[in-house]
């Protein structure tokens, strides 16, 4: 592309058209659905670049993750075109209007042609129309009794819960979208609220607050980002919409005087803003903050809301009634609470050796790159077969190209594991060995519906192991995919506290374990902890920051935090023996 050449399509509309590729040969079936999972890979690697122009002049496009020359062939079509010839092929063999009407069950694709061929239906609210006004029922193969199941199930549809997303997904999606946003003509502020900015770890609707002159305006612009599948306008300050990929965002945009309370009041939860509304009534301090209106000589900034309420700030992640306002107004909450600036190692990672994707050295390098300070090295043990477990003469060698690539490098490499815990509570490998580590993560990986009793003595046999451990992933939940074990979590910690172990807080974002409510308690028993990545690759390296939400939603203090520590501190802290 010559410098006077600009793009015909952005990067959110070049993610729009993949993600409709994606759709498109979802619904085909067959083999098409390996390439629609690669295109919609594709379209989240897409909306992450910082520079496209760059990379689309620099041909460096199969740079970015799950990128190939194929796809980015497409992507490169849609840059300076406006058209895919794949999206347009995909258009020609279905009717107008297909991937929005595919969500209604039971619509196969030829009752979708003919419903647009005879009746002009196009969408979920034209089959509705269509169908309350009694037209469906006289088409050929449908009738009185399919019309009314279209009715039902459309009426069903709407009141079913919506699917929550996994945190990193809504994050990510949140991202784009304030990023979207501040392209636009007008716009003052923006951020984002609700579930997102107390890192719960699912969240149903991605909230945004937004300030402009002209809030309308600002509204009617936003409805232009091209990955909106529908939308909704409240009124002239508040839209909400519904993604290609299935994400609900809610974006409310006010004027800025109003923009501070605005985001409290969006920001949540709700308990505690009932709590903060009923403290700020009873004590006329500032009436109803979640009427979005900045009491007279507010100054930007929630931090005034709180001083006005004659309590310390209460960060957002602690917004949950849990005792955080009461904590405030006595001024006992935590004014050091962990930050990802404070983390100088990573812990918890994965190589080759076992199921990580990346050597040691790419490990290292990745996060020598990101600023750390040391890294320590845990891949399985041998009981974790199904995992790749290191034996013991894989672990000689492992501990042989640790050597080397310390010579190449400045960031510290830790010698560790992730030692199974067995059913019995012993650590995997023999003591002779577990005492040679740097650093031992103990963790279950096997037997998880062992029962209450079984499990907790099982975990407690492991803490009182004479060697120093960290255990990982403590309760072993899968977030919407596999609960908690049972176990007597307390009696656990009683026992942790008196023993040669800390507790880590695990920053995969399916983990996010262990879970905020039990970091309190281990807090209440002066327990160490360790905010881990639990990375199988390079990337998880990133993971960083989940962990350390995770943390300050458990009111975790810097000093709580094992590494936060220098190399030597942090060494000397989780040595085995």
């Amino acid at each position: 592309m010559t410098k006077k050449q600009k793009p015909h399509f952005d990067k959110f509309a070049i993610a729009a058209a993949l993600q409709e590729i994606a759709t498109l040969m979802e619904l085909k079936g067959g083999q098409n659905r390996f390439k629609a999972k690669a295109y919609n890979a594709g379209a989240r690697s897409i909306q992450g670049v910082a520079n496209l122009d760059h990379l689309i002049e620099q041909d460096g496009l199969t740079s970015l993750p799950r990128i190939g020359n194929a796809l980015a062939s497409q992507i490169k079509q849609l840059y300076l075109t406006g058209e895919s010839s794949v999206l347009n092929d995909l258009r020609k063999e279905f009717p107008s209007g297909v991937v929005e009407l595919s969500t209604v069950p039971g619509l196969s694709i030829s009752k979708i042609k003919q419903l647009h061929e005879q009746l002009g239906v196009t969408s979920v609210e034209q089959l509705k129309a269509a169908a309350e006004a009694g037209q469906v029922r006289n088409l050929k193969g449908f009738g009185a009794k399919t019309e009314q199941r279209l009715l039902d199930l459309i009426s069903s549809q709407r009141e079913k819960p919506r699917q929550r997303l996994h945190l990193h997904h809504a994050l990510n999606t949140g991202e784009r979208v304030v990023e979207f946003l501040k392209t636009i003509d007008g716009l003052i502020d923006v951020s984002l609220a609700g579930s997102v900015r107390r890192w719960q770890e699912t969240v149903g609707t991605i909230e945004v607050v937004a300030s402009a002159e002209k809030p309308a305006t600002l509204v009617k612009q936003f409805l232009r980002f091209p990955l909106i599948a529908a939308s909704q306008v409240n009124g002239t300050t508040n839209c909400q919409v519904q993604l290609a990929d299935g994400a609900v965002v809610s974006l409310t945009v006010v004027e800025p005087a109003e923009f501070t309370l605005m985001l409290f009041a969006k920001t949540g939860s709700i308990a505690h803003i009932e709590k903060i509304n009923e403290y700020a009534a009873n004590n006329g301090v500032l009436s109803s903050p979640s009427n979005g209106k900045t009491a007279k000589g507010l100054r930007p900034g929630e931090e005034e809301i709180y001083g006005r309420l004659r309590m310390q700030y209460v960060p957002p992640e602690l917004r949950e009634d849990a005792g955080e306002i009461e904590a405030a107004l006595a001024g006992k909450l935590p004014e050091d609470l962990v930050t990802l600036p404070d983390i100088k190692g990573m812990v918890h990672c994965h190589t080759t050796y076992s199921d990580g994707k990346h050597s040691i050295e790419e490990m290292v390098r990745a996060a020598e790159a990101m600023g750390m300070k040391y890294i320590t090295i845990t891949d399985h043990s041998p009981t974790a077969f199904y995992a790749g477990g290191v034996k013991l003469d894989r672990l000689e060698r492992q501990w042989d190209e640790i050597d080397q690539v310390q010579e190449n490098v400045k960031i510290k490499i830790l010698r560790g594991t992730e030692s199974d815990i067995v059913a019995d509570g012993r650590l995997d490998y023999p003591d002779r060995i577990l005492e040679k580590f740097d650093v031992i993560v103990a963790s279950i990986h096997s037997r998880y519906k062992m029962d209450s009793a079984k499990m907790t003595q099982r975990i407690i046999t492991a803490m009182r192991q004479p060697v120093f451990k960290i255990w990982g992933h403590a309760l072993g939940r899968l977030i919407q995919r596999r609960p908690a074990f049972e176990c007597d979590v307390e009696r656990i910690l009683d026992v942790i506290a008196e023993s040669k172990a800390a507790i880590e807080i695990n920053g995969d974002p399916y983990r996010l374990d262990l879970e905020p409510r039990w970091v309190r308690e281990a807090r209440k028993r002066k327990i160490k902890f360790v905010i881990s990545v639990d990375a199988h690759s390079a990337g998880a390296l990133y993971n960083v920051k989940y962990g350390v939400g995770m943390a300050r939603r458990g009111w975790v203090r810097r000093d709580e935090v094992l590494n936060t520590m220098g190399v030597k501190t942090f060494i000397n802290a989780v040595r085995p023996v």
